[in-house]
Formats: C-alpha cells, sequence, structure tokens
C-alpha cells in the first residue's frame, strides 16, 4: 500500500472510529428524553429547503446572510431575515466542504464565494460566476476563508494555501510534517485581526497572512496513545472566541484556551470529544463523544457543570443563544439548556434527519441546516 492510499484509508478510519458508537448494533441506547415544561417560547422564523446535505457542513454567516450548499454543488446564500435566496450557483461536483463567505472587493460588491469539490478542485465565484478554480494537492474538509482579498485552504493534511482572490495564483504554501492519519471532519482556519489562525495537529498556530510565516504556536493536544489511531490529536472545527481567548477542541483528547495577544497556551484539559465549542466571557461548553454536556471556566479550566441526560444521543457541537446553549441530536432534536447551570429550558423537534452541521447564531437568530437539507431559523 503506498503512502497516498493508506492515507486515505486513514481518513476513513478515522471518521469512522468517530461514528462507531453509533452506527452498531451493540452501541449504547440513546438516553430517552425526559419530561419537559418549557421555561421560554422557540419562534420560527422561516425554513427554506436547499437539498440533502451528506459531507460536513459548516455554515458562514454576515451579519445579514448566511451561505450554504448541498450534495449536488448547489450553493445559495439566504437572506438572514426571511430566508429568501438573495444568489445561487451551481458548480455541478460533489462538494466536501461547506462554504467560503467573503466580499469580492470589486466595483460591484459582489459576494465572493470558495468552495472545494470531490476533484480536489478549489473552485471560486463572484456572484453566480466563476472567475477561476485550481487543483489541490489533496482532499480538504475544512471550508474556503475568504478574507482581505485572498482565499485560504485547509487541507485534510493540514497543509495551508493562500490565493489571491481575483486571480487565482498562488501566494504561498505552508506545510507542517504529516500525521500517519488525518481527520474526515473540518478543521480550524480563521482570522484573527491580522493573524491567520490555523489548527496544526494538536496546536493552534498564528501565521503572517502576507506569506505564512509563523508568529506563534499553542498546545491544545499532545499525543499519547500506543498506535497511530489513539494519537490523533487534530483540533476540530468550531472554536470559541473572545477578545483576548480562543478555546479549541482537540479531537477524543482534550479542550484548551489560548491567549491570542501572547500566543500562550492558558489551560488544557483531558476530554473526549469529537465536536467543537462554543462559548462566552465566563465560560467554554462542549458536547462529549458519550453524549455529556460540559460548561468550563473560561480562565482556568474548571469544570462549572455537567449534564449527562443526553447520554449516546449523538449530540453535535453546541452554540449560545441568550442564556442557553443550544445543541442538536441525531433524532433532529434541539436542546436548550441555562449557561449557568445547564438545567434543560427547551426542546425542539424538527425534520428527524439529523443535522449536517452544528448550529450557528448571527445576532438573535438561530440557524441549523438538517440532512434532508432543510434549512431553519429560529428565534427566542
Amino acid at each position: 500500500m503506498n503512502r497516498s492510499t493508506f492515507r486515505l484509508a486513514g481518513l476513513l478510519t478515522a471518521l469512522t472510529l468517530a461514528l462507531s458508537a453509533c452506527s452498531t448494533d451493540n452501541a449504547p441506547k440513546p438516553s430517552p428524553l425526559q419530561t419537559l415544561t418549557p421555561a421560554f417560547e422557540v419562534k420560527s422564523i422561516w425554513a427554506v429547503p436547499v437539498g440533502e446535505v451528506g459531507f460536513p457542513l459548516m455554515v458562514p454567516t454576515t451579519s445579514n446572510t448566511l451561505a450554504v450548499a448541498n450534495d449536488k454543488g448547489q450553493m445559495a446564500v439566504l437572506a438572514l431575515n426571511n430566508g429568501n435566496a438573495l444568489l445561487r450557483a451551481d458548480v455541478a461536483k460533489h462538494l466536501t466542504a461547506g462554504v467560503g463567505l467573503g466580499a469580492a472587493q470589486n466595483q460591484a460588491g459582489e459576494t465572493r464565494l470558495a468552495v472545494v469539490n470531490d476533484a480536489n478542485q478549489l473552485v471560486v465565484l463572484e456572484g453566480e460566476r466563476e472567475i477561476w478554480r485550481k487543483t489541490l494537492p489533496a482532499t480538504t474538509y475544512t471550508p474556503p476563508l475568504v478574507a482581505g482579498g485572498r482565499v485560504f485552504i485547509l487541507t485534510g493534511e493540514r497543509t495551508v494555501m493562500a490565493f489571491d482572490g481575483q486571480k487565482g495564483f498562488q501566494l504561498w504554501t505552508q506545510q507542517r510534517p504529516s500525521e500517519a492519519l488525518t481527520l474526515k471532519l473540518p478543521g480550524v482556519l480563521m482570522a484573527v485581526g491580522d493573524t491567520l489562525v490555523v489548527g496544526f495537529s494538536g496546536r493552534l498556530v498564528g501565521l503572517n497572512p502576507d506569506n505564512g510565516s509563523g508568529r506563534w504556536e499553542a498546545p491544545i493536544g499532545t499525543p499519547r496513545g500506543v498506535n497511530d489511531v489513539e494519537r490523533l490529536v487534530d483540533l476540530v472545527g468550531h472554536v470559541s472566541r473572545q477578545p483576548d481567548t480562543l478555546c479549541a477542541r482537540a479531537y477524543s483528547s482534550a479542550v484548551g484556551c489560548v491567549n491570542v495577544a501572547s500566543g500562550r497556551t492558558t489551560w488544557s484539559h483531558a476530554a473526549n470529544g469529537f465536536t467543537g465549542l462554543a462559548g462566552d466571557a465566563n465560560a467554554v461548553y462542549g458536547t462529549e463523544a458519550d453524549g455529556k454536556v460540559v460548561a468550563w471556566r473560561r480562565g482556568d479550566g474548571e469544570a462549572i457543570w455537567t449534564s449527562d441526560q443526553f447520554k449516546y444521543r449523538q449530540l453535535t457541537a453546541p452554540v449560545r443563544l441568550g442564556q442557553a446553549v443550544v445543541f442538536g441530536d441525531a433524532e433532529g432534536y434541539l436542546h436548550f439548556l441555562a449557561s449557568d447551570d445547564g438545567r434543560t429550558l427547551n426542546r425542539l423537534s424538527t425534520d428527524g434527519s439529523g443535522f449536517a452541521a452544528p448550529p450557528v447564531v448571527q445576532g438573535q437568530t438561530l440557524l441549523v441546516v438538517t440532512r434532508k437539507g432543510n434549512v431553519m431559523a429560529f428565534s427566542i
């Protein structure tokens, strides 16, 4: 078996392990949902079908729009207030990651979209018009980042590449020594001020977006297992960001926070989960592999509360909305817990298909995308 074949096998193996607890006849049964008296009303604002979604989607938003895509490569930019399609595009190929969304920085003021298809092609559009495409060296599961007139890519092998947003020529590439196995899950790729922050293995790394040079590195998780699967510590997408800290999860090993001014890890604690984090100024919230929901104190990582009433329900990453922590489960329920003590505040059923992406909050609007491809907006 050559190295590229072995790496592909590793990608599939890691994803299978992440899902195995919920896909076998011997898996623990999900905890039944408890009787609930809602503490507040959750209002449906709008719902729009966009087509089935089977890849690991992440949903970018602006103050008044969101971008989604389906399995067939059809994309839409929707208005946040009513779900109306402001833009539709079709790259006629299956996608492997979500949509990168940003401003085209041209005189027409168009929206720039970037996606990666299953032929490893990065496709960039202005409005509904394709302006360029490039073939990448590896499969990509993390949505492109469209920022500062550039398009940034993080491949499944954790290589970072920067392209000129208008012309498509490559500006730089940054590649670290690769792991034997990598994850078929979105990683960390985000702009924090004038720094590009990337997840390399179990570390948050700050890069100069102009040339890819390193500014700081901070470990979250450290490989400790005896085999390649146990040593996987890649950082997974959805980072909790506050002005002075970024908090992230290392796959199946740890959660931790980094001071972005100094580039140093403030704390890191063992945790067994596969999904990203949410947070506020006081706490960081996460869902564990066995269905526990945990709140850690943001300053030092000490546990504030733990809820185990959702055991084995295959939870999404959480998000903060008002005074609630919100997450979904595999049966399509949205759960609302009090951020201060973890008590259940409400529960909402969607279409029963589960969620293609973790919930997203923009302003006071909660957004979800189901696997059947229904985009739904709610408020509390």
